[in-house]
């Protein structure tokens, strides 16, 4: 290595003098005035400059560490011109400059070992500060994220770089998860049941970016009036997202009356709560693809298939079509289960049909049919319903919600069967699947006056439902080292820049892990 230990000092001389400034600065009288929180305001703002300092003074330090030699790229070219090169990176805690050595030649694209060495990012900004923005990009709009990272960082940005800084961190999602489930690690935990549920969730898009049937619906239709709409008109047409869930769970056996009318011992037992859940969204992909997906991780939770799949719907034909499909594909024992929440809203209409909204009877009539239901009775439930309406001489149009509540459990019997489910212990209520739409799209889609591109949709759910699944960290140490594979080991020979082959030669350990002193 070039420079001794004595002129290698230098590096950090700037950090050492703000640092010394600062201890200074809190040991004079000038301070003593002062209340706490404008003390730790001006520590903030100094601290990102030391950090700055200290960040900038190793990057000078490894610019002067590194060795002159060859870069050999991966479509040997021969690249004999060497030149310094410098460019800016912009971090959390500030810009600094990077100098390095350039290795090209006339009509071919340079290499630069260092940049592969430290995995610099192609655009300016560093990999810290796109994580950060990926993080608030999840949970906030792009102008809150923009104005978050200039409050909590030492950073600008502008929402265009938010935006695609955000596309370009979510870039790996797919990568992610066939790359986990092609290495069939046992995970550590997981039920006795595999539960996959999908559903649909609508978000305002730009037109251009609607289904094609949807966008010539759009484009065809007129508002009537400039200030308000009319009666049948809608504010803004929608792309239907894809929501899946996949988890598994322990069977948790309980009967009708439990359901229906649980005593205080029954309130107390303790409910098992899902395992291993991932929930994911998307507006790019047709049902069927993610349908497809959430096969591919329910095998993943048992690839032996020696628990019990289930699939928890709300009577979409396309989705049980789709299930129905697929289980057949992989030859699983597959049991299908209308949600039961469904059906009580579909019950709460028919009585109303028979009772005022404000009557206990019509609760009275609900809990009755409810437990039937759960008893596996669905279709005397829906014979008698009828029989009443019939005998109460109500009109087509009064009668209509209880038509359509009979026809819902005769369509849907073949998964009404509750008494079996029940007595197995298997799920009936789609609680994940309906929080997964809330939390995915609804808390952060849904905003006023939001019209989305589908681009810029789909970055933001795939961010949410990293989180949501848990699996952020895991994902983003492997969307860095997809970053370094794309952007900078496919460039060289054998995927080894030149710098790296110089340590190997030099020492045969291996690299060391993060160590901070304490």
């Amino acid at each position: 290595m070039q420079g001794s230990t004595s002129n290698q000092g230098m590096f950090w001389e700037e950090a050492r003098e703000l640092f010394e400034e600062l201890v200074s600065w809190l040991d004079s009288d000038s301070i003593c005035g002062l209340e706490h929180g404008e003390i730790e305001s001006k520590l903030l703002e100094n601290g990102y400059e030391l950090l700055r300092k200290l960040l900038q003074g190793y990057f000078d330090k490894r610019s002067e560490d590194e060795i002159e030699g060859l870069a050999e790229g991966s479509d040997e070219a021969k690249r004999s011109h060497k030149k310094r090169l410098s460019r800016k990176l912009t971090t959390i805690f500030g810009t600094v400059i990077a100098n390095r050595i350039g290795y090209g030649g006339r009509k071919i694209n340079s290499l630069i070992p260092l940049d592969a060495e430290l995995n610099l990012p192609v655009e300016q900004y560093s990999h810290g500060l796109r994580q950060r923005v990926a993080v608030e990009v999840a949970r906030s709009g792009f102008r809150e994220t923009v104005a978050i990272i200039e409050k909590t960082t030492a950073a600008k940005i502008g929402k265009r770089q938010a935006e695609e800084l955000a596309y370009h961190s979510a870039g790996d999602f797919d990568d992610f998860y066939r790359n986990q489930q092609a290495q069939s690690l046992e995970l550590e935990e997981t039920g006795e049941i595999v539960v996959i549920s999908t559903d649909g969730q609508g978000v305002v898009v730009r037109t251009e970016d609607l289904r094609a049937d949807t966008q010539k619906r759009a484009q065809a239709s007129s508002k009537k009036l400039n200030k308000r709409l009319t009666k049948g008109e809608k504010r803004n047409a929608k792309r239907m997202a894809t929501v899946a869930s996949v988890y598994t769970i322990n069977p948790f056996v309980r009967t009708a009356q439990q359901i229906v009318s649980p005593s205080d011992e029954d309130r107390k037992i303790k409910r098992p709560r899902p395992i291993g859940k991932r929930v994911w969204a998307s507006l790019e992909k047709q049902p069927e693809v993610v349908i497809s997906e959430a096969f591919d991780q329910a095998l993943h939770h048992d690839p032996n298939r020696q628990k019990r799949f289930c699939a928890l719907v709300d009577g979409n034909k396309q989705q049980l079509s789709l299930l129905k499909k697929f289980a057949l594909q992989h030859h699983l024992n597959f049991t299908i289960v209308l949600d039961i929440i469904h059906v009580i809203e579909y019950l709460w209409k028919a009585a109303f049909a028979f009772y005022s909204d404000t009557s206990k009877q019509a609760e009275t009539w609900v809990s009755k049919r409810l437990q039937l239901i759960l008893e596996g009775k669905s279709s005397s439930v829906a014979a008698g319903m009828r029989r009443s309406a019939t005998l109460r001489q109500l009109t087509t149009e009064e009668r209509k919600p209880v038509d359509n509540c009979a026809r819902y459990l005769l369509n849907n019997a073949n998964y009404l069967k509750y008494d079996d489910y029940l007595k197995a212990g298997l799920p009936i209520a789609t609680g994940v699947i309906e929080g997964a739409c809330r939390h995915l799209i609804k808390d952060r889609m849904d905003i006023t006056g939001a019209r989305w591109s589908l681009a810029g949709a789909e970055a933001v759910l795939r961010l949410r439902s990293l989180y949501i699944s848990g699996d952020w960290h895991e994902y983003w140490r492997f969307h860095l080292q997809q970053e370094h594979k794309r952007n900078h080991l496919s460039l060289y020979k054998d995927g080894i820049p030149f710098m790296k082959r110089v340590i190997q030669a030099r020492c045969s350990i291996s690299p060391p892990t993060i160590a901070m002193p304490v």
